[in-house]
């Protein structure tokens, strides 16, 4: 019976990364700016972990902010295969955050 519970912990465990690979699969293209040092303007390409609009506005909005961005639209959310068209009009900014 302890093998029997085991295999099934097992195969139940196997099925996790599956499920957090998934939910990675989620992207938005946005604009932020900055006002310091000096103003500046940036649009960018992130990875998050929802693609419920409101949970992403505010995931993408805490990471800008941490490092001194304010975000100031989201443009759209969009799963992998949206990814190249953007890399080049992201720049610098292509999954940077």
């Amino acid at each position: 019976m302890t093998h029997r519970r085991a295999l099934i912990l097992c195969l139940g465990l196997s099925c996790l990364p599956a499920a957090s690979a998934t939910a990675a699969e989620c992207y938005a293209d946005y604009k932020a700016r900055r006002d310091t040092p000096e103003f500046a303007l940036h649009y960018g390409v992130i990875a998050l972990q929802t693609c419920d609009a409101p949970a992403a506005r505010a995931e993408v909005a805490d990471r800008l902010k941490a490092a001194g961005w304010t975000l100031l639209d989201i443009v759209s959310l969009f799963g992998p295969k949206g990814l190249p068209d953007k890399e080049q009009d992201a720049g610098p900014y292509y999954l940077l955050f």
